[in-house]
């Protein structure tokens, strides 16, 4: 997922993804720790999807604090 996909999404959307990212992350070091992991670069893409989401969910954050110290 790219990062305007997710700046496209609502904050309702973005937390389900990152939940479920979560998740996938949780099943993923499960399975590596078990030897039963096919695909250990997924690992990464989806340490990279948390942090960019969490990144412009904290931009988004950003944003509505200046926004709020305008008015």
């Amino acid at each position: 997922m790219k990062a305007a996909e997710v700046r496209a999404l609502s904050e309702e959307q973005v937390g389900d993804k990152l939940k479920s990212l979560y998740q996938e992350a949780f099943n993923l070091r499960f399975q590596l720790a078990t030897a039963q992991l096919e695909n250990t670069a997924r690992i990464r893409k989806v340490r990279k999807e948390i942090a960019r989401i969490k990144t412009i969910t904290g931009e988004r954050a950003l944003k509505q604090n200046a926004a709020g110290k305008e008015n």
